[in-house]
């Protein structure tokens, strides 16, 4: 993604894949970085049950990646894609030091901006769950 963007809010539930990276930091392992990028991001966009995605990466190479997913299945569609595995792979062998994923089911969604006002967008706070009510029960 070559431009910060918000993904789509959409209704819960679906998934959300966290993809944190280490890139090799050098001249040497970066060619064709971006563009696998871009091409993936266009790819992936044309995928069913594919909602959206949001990525950043700071100076020294570690960046995160979350895509939105309607279903596990269509996640695994997308992991099985032919384009997209190979892309994978070159990536192991040129681009990543190291990086983890993750698979999330999103059960609660919502979000504020500034035009918004001061208001809560997740209404009422004595309906939002607290810390101590998750951990009753575990003495």
């Amino acid at each position: 993604m070559s431009q910060a963007s918000f993904a789509p809010r959409v209704q819960p539930p679906y998934y959300a894949v966290i993809f944190t990276s280490q890139r090799r930091m050098g001249e040497a392992d970066s060619p064709g970085y971006a563009e696998a990028a871009e091409r993936m991001a266009a790819l992936a966009d044309g995928q069913p049950g594919y909602l959206g995605a949001e990525s950043a990466r700071d100076a020294q190479g570690l960046g995160l990646t979350v895509s939105y997913w309607r279903s596990l299945e269509d996640i695994r569609a997308w992991r099985q894609h032919a384009e997209h595995a190979a892309t994978r792979d070159h990536g192991r062998s040129h681009w990543y030091r190291h990086y983890e994923l993750r698979i999330a089911k999103v059960e609660r969604s919502y979000g504020w901006d500034e035009a918004d006002g001061v208001a809560d967008p997740g209404g009422c706070a004595a309906a939002e769950p607290t810390i101590a009510a998750f951990s009753a029960g575990r003495d």
